[in-house]
C-alpha cells in the first residue's frame, strides 16, 4: 500500500518526502533518494525535487506507483469500472480453478458414487485425483511462459475453454482408465488463473490499490477448494456422478464466456507497446493469442523458464514455498481429499447432506481469512511504514502468517482427536496459495497411515511437520530475508 494513501500518513510522514520507491526503480527521473540500507524489493520513502512533473491519485497527494504512460490502452489508465470486470473474469476463474481445486476437490465426494460404475473400491477410485493435483504443478509452470510471451487474455481464456472439454470427456469416460486420464488432463490446462492473478493485478492497479485485490484473488482460491466439495454433495444426491461432472463442465464454459466478453490483455510494455488490431477480428486475435503471437521484443519462452528456476532457488523464495507452503497446503489437500472417506463409513456414517454440511467450516475459515487479510495486510503495512519514518521491508508482511499458522496447527492436532474419539469437529483452514507435489503425495499415504497409527497420531504428526516447516520457512526468512535479498537479487525483468 502507499506510504500516503490514508490518514495517518498525511499527519506522520517526515517533512520534505512525498513518494515511494519500490526496490531500486524511482517513481519517476526527477526523484532524489535519500539512501536506506535495502534489499531488492524494499520501500522507501524519496526525497522529490518536482513533485508537480509526478501523476498524482483523485486525492491529489498518493503518487502513482508506477507512473502511468499517456496512452489510453495503458491498463493503468482504463476506467475503474473496466479494471474490476476484468478482475472479476480473473476471481470466476480463480474460484472454480480454484475451478482448478474446486474442480479437483468437487470429484473428491463422488468416490463412492463412481466405485459401482468402475467396478472397484473407493480408495482405489480416489487414486484418481491424484495425477490431477500432480500435473497442477508442471501446468502451472508452463503457463507462466505462455503469460509472459503471449499474453495473460489468451492463456486465461484456453485453460477454461480447454478444462471444459476435458471434464466434459471425463463426465463421458466409458472406464476407469479414461476418466483418470482426462482428470489429469483437467489439472494440467486449468492451473492458469492461479499463477496469472498477481500479474493481471500488478498490470492493472496502482501500489496503493493492489493489496486488497490480490486479497480477493486469494480469497478465491481459498474458498473454491472448500466450496466445489460443498456443492457436489447435495448435487449428488439427485443425480448421477456423470451429471455431476456436466455440471462442472458448464461452470467452466460460464467462466470461458466470462473470459471473452468481460476479459482483456493486461499486459502493457511501457518502453515496448505493441499496436492491438481493432474490430471483431482484433478482439479474436487477442483472445486466441495471434496478437501475442505477432508480439515483438517480447522475452522468450527458455528465457522466461530459466527465471522461474533461478527466482525458485533463492531462499528467499525456497523456503517459503518448498518448506513451509509445501507442508501446509499437503494436509489441507489431504484432508480435503480424504474426509469423504473417514466421515461416510462407520463409525460416523454422514449423510450425503450431512457430508456436505461439514465443508461449511472450512468455507468459514475461508471467509475469516479475507476479513483478517483484508485489513490486517494494509495495517501492518503501515504501521511499519510509519514506524520506520517511511522504509518498508518486505518481510514485515509475514506476521500475518502467525495466527493462521497456529490456527492450522492446533486445528489438525483437534482434527485427529476428534476423528479418534469419534468427536463431531471440522477443520478450519485460512491460508491456501500455492500447489506443489505435497498435495499429491499426501492422498497416497495418509489413510494408510491413519489405519496404521490412528487419527491421533498422524494428524499430531502433521501438526509438528507443519510446525517445523513454519520455523524453517517463514521465521528463517523473516530474519535473513532482507539478506538473501540483498544477495540473490531477482533477474531482470524482461516486460
Amino acid at each position: 500500500m502507499s506510504a500516503l494513501s490514508t490518514p495517518e500518513f498525511a499527519v506522520e510522514k517526515p517533512t520534505g518526502y512525498d513518494a515511494e520507491k519500490a526496490g531500486t526503480t524511482s517513481a519517476a527521473h526527477v526523484l532524489e533518494t535519500d539512501r536506506y540500507p535495502e534489499g531488492a524489493g524494499d520501500l522507501q520513502v524519496l526525497k522529490t525535487s518536482d513533485s508537480s512533473s509526478l501523476k498524482l491519485a483523485s486525492d491529489g497527494r498518493t503518487i502513482l506507483i508506477p507512473q502511468p504512460s499517456n496512452d489510453p490502452n495503458d491498463p493503468l489508465n482504463w476506467s475503474w469500472a473496466k479494471k474490476h470486470l476484468v478482475l472479476l473474469s480473473l476471481v470466476f476463474a480463480s474460484l472454480q480453478a480454484k475451478l482448478t481445486d474446486f474442480g479437483m476437490t468437487y470429484g473428491s465426494v463422488l468416490f463412492q458414487a463412481q466405485a459401482p460404475t468402475f467396478r472397484m473400491s473407493v480408495p482405489a477410485v480416489a487414486n484418481s485425483i491424484s495425477g490431477a493435483l500432480f500435473l497442477q504443478g508442471p501446468g502451472g509452470v508452463l503457463a507462466v511462459p505462455l503469460v509472459q510471451r503471449y499474453g495473460r487474455l489468451p492463456v486465461l481464456f484456453w485453460s477454461q475453454f480447454l478444462c471444459a472439454l476435458m471434464v466434459m470427456a471425463a463426465a463421458l469416460s466409458p472406464n476407469y482408465a479414461c476418466f483418470t486420464a482426462f482428470r489429469a488432463l483437467q489439472g494440467f490446462v486449468n492451473t492458469a488463473p492461479q499463477v496469472v492473478g498477481l500479474s493481471v493485478v500488478h498490470d492493472m492497479f496502482f501500489f496503493h490499490n493492489r493489496t486488497r485485490r490480490v486479497n480477493i484473488w486469494v480469497f478465491c482460491l481459498l474458498g473454491g477448494p472448500f466450496l466445489g466439495p460443498f456443492v457436489v454433495a447435495w448435487l449428488i444426491t439427485g443425480v448421477s456422478w456423470r451429471a455431476d461432472y456436466g455440471v462442472l463442465a458448464g461452470l467452466h464454459g460460464v467462466s470461458t464466456l466470462m473470459v471473452i466478453f468481460l476479459g482483456d490483455e493486461t499486459l502493457y510494455e511501457r518502453s515496448n507497446p505493441q499496436p492491438r488490431e481493432a474490430g471483431v477480428m482484433g478482439r479474436v486475435k487477442l483472445i486466441l493469442g495471434v496478437t501475442g503471437l505477432r508480439a515483438k521484443g517480447r522475452p522468450g519462452l527458455w528465457t522466461v523458464t530459466k527465471d522461474i528456476v533461478s527466482i525458485q532457488l533463492r531462499p528467499q523464495i525456497f523456503f517459503l514455498t518448498v518448506v513451509y507452503v509445501m507442508v501446509l497446503i499437503a494436509w489441507v489437500i489431504g484432508v480435503n481429499i480424504t474426509i469423504s472417506q473417514l466421515v461416510v463409513p462407520p463409525p460416523y456414517s454422514f449423510s450425503a447432506a450431512a457430508e456436505a454440511c461439514s465443508w461449511i467450516a472450512p468455507m468459514i475459515g475461508a471467509v475469516t481469512g479475507e476479513f483478517w487479510g483484508h485489513w490486517f495486510n494494509d495495517w501492518l503495512c503501515a504501521r511499519y511504514i510509519r514506524k520506520h519514518k517511511g522504509m518498508y521491508v518486505l518481510e514485515s508482511r509475514l506476521w500475518g502468517t502467525y495466527a493462521p499458522s497456529l490456527i492450522g496447527f492446533a486445528g489438525l492436532i483437534l482434527y485427529g482427536q476428534a476423528l479418534r474419539h469419534t468427536l463431531h469437529c471440522n477443520d478450519c483452514s485460512i491460508i491456501n496459495m500455492w500447489r506443489t507435489t505435497g498435495g499429491f503425495c499426501v492422498v497416497y499415504f495418509q489413510l494408510k497411515w491413519i489405519a496404521t497409527s490412528g487419527p491421533g497420531v498422524s494428524f499430531g504428526c502433521q501438526a509438528m511437520i507443519l510446525g517445523v516447516a513454519f520455523l524453517i520457512g517463514v521465521v528463517s526468512t523473516q530474519v535473513f530475508g532482507q539478506k538473501w535479498r540483498m544477495k540473490h537479487p531477482p533477474p531482470k525483468a524482461e516486460n
